[in-house]
C-alpha cells in the first residue's frame, strides 16, 4: 500500500504566498505518512488571471521557486508534484514537475492538450511520460486534457501506471455556483469525468483543485472501479489522503483497447 496526499490550497497571491501554503500542506502530508503529494494546475505562480504580479512569471523567479520546493521535499522526505509555468526556448509551458523525496527533479509532464482559451497563455507540450516513486508507476494529465482527452490517461495505464494524477483548476473566487454534494447530478461534469478516467482504465485517478470560494469540482481520489474513495470539502484549504493498493490497479480495460484500429 502507498499513501498519497492531494492538496487543495487557496489561490496564491504571490509566489511567496504559494510557497507558504505548499510547505504547510507538505508538512501535514508528511505527518500523515504520505509518500507523495500533488498540487493543482499552474500552482506556481498561479493560474493566469488570479492576480499575481507579472514579475512572478519571470524565468529566474520560477527557477528559484522550484529550487525551494526541492528543499522542502527533501526536508520532509516526501515526493511532490508541483504544477507551474516553465520557460523553454520555444515558449512557456504549463507543466507538472515531479520531485523525489530527496529533492531530486525527476522530470516534468507538460500539458499537451490546451483548452482553446489557453492558446495565448502557453505552448502545448509534445510528449507523455511515466514516473515512479516508491516503486509505484504513475502518469500525469493536466486539467482540460484529463477531462476531455481520455487518451492521455489510457496511454499511462497501458504503459504501467497504477495511478494518474490530475492537477486542475475549475471555479472562481468572484462568483459562480455553490456545490453541496460531490458527484451530484446537478454538478458540472468534472467529477463524473474523474470517475470515468479511473473506471474506463481500471486504475486510480487523483485530482487536485484549488480551494476557491466557488469551486466547480473538489479534489478527489477515485478507485479502479470508479468509486470515490475520498474527496475534499468544497472551498476547504487542506489535504486529503488515501491508501493506494497497486495490485488493484490492473489497467485491464486500458490494455484491452485496440490501438491499431484508431491510429
Amino acid at each position: 500500500m502507498i499513501r498519497i496526499a492531494i492538496a487543495s490550497p487557496p489561490f496564491p497571491k504571490s509566489i511567496s504566498d504559494g510557497l507558504y501554503w505548499l510547505e504547510k500542506l507538505v508538512k501535514k502530508a508528511a505527518t500523515e505518512k504520505a509518500s507523495i503529494i500533488c498540487f493543482p494546475e499552474s500552482y506556481i505562480p498561479g493560474y493566469p488571471g488570479m492576480g499575481y504580479e507579472p514579475e512572478d512569471r519571470l524565468d529566474e523567479k520560477l527557477q528559484a521557486a522550484l529550487t525551494k520546493v526541492c528543499a522542502i521535499a527533501a526536508d520532509h522526505a516526501i515526493a511532490v508534484i508541483l504544477p507551474m509555468d516553465w520557460h523553454e526556448p520555444e515558449g512557456i509551458l504549463n507543466v507538472a514537475h515531479v520531485i523525489s523525496d530527496t529533492g531530486k527533479i525527476l522530470g516534468y509532464q507538460a500539458k499537451n492538450q490546451l483548452d482553446p482559451s489557453e492558446d495565448q497563455l502557453w505552448i502545448p507540450g509534445e510528449k507523455r511520460q511515466i514516473f515512479e516513486v516508491k516503486g509505484m508507476k504513475f502518469g500525469i494529465t493536466i486539467c482540460h486534457e484529463g477531462f476531455r482527452y481520455p487518451e492521455s490517461v489510457r496511454w499511462a495505464a497501458q504503459n504501467g501506471a497504477k495511478i494518474v494524477f490530475h492537477p486542475h483548476f475549475s471555479g472562481s473566487n468572484t462568483g459562480g455556483i455553490q456545490l453541496r454534494e460531490w458527484g451530484a447530478k446537478e454538478n458540472p461534469y468534472y467529477e463524473k469525468a474523474m470517475m470515468m478516467r479511473a473506471l474506463e482504465n481500471t486504475i486510480y485517478f487523483a485530482s487536485s483543485n484549488f480551494a476557491s470560494l466557488h469551486p466547480e469540482s473538489a479534489s478527489a481520489v477515485i478507485g479502479p472501479d470508479g468509486t470515490c474513495l475520498v474527496h475534499e470539502k468544497y472551498g476547504k484549504a487542506d489535504i486529503i489522503v488515501a491508501d493506494i493498493d497497486p495490485d488493484l490497479a490492473t489497467g485491464f480495460l486500458a490494455k484491452r483497447f485496440k490501438n491499431h484500429l484508431y491510429n
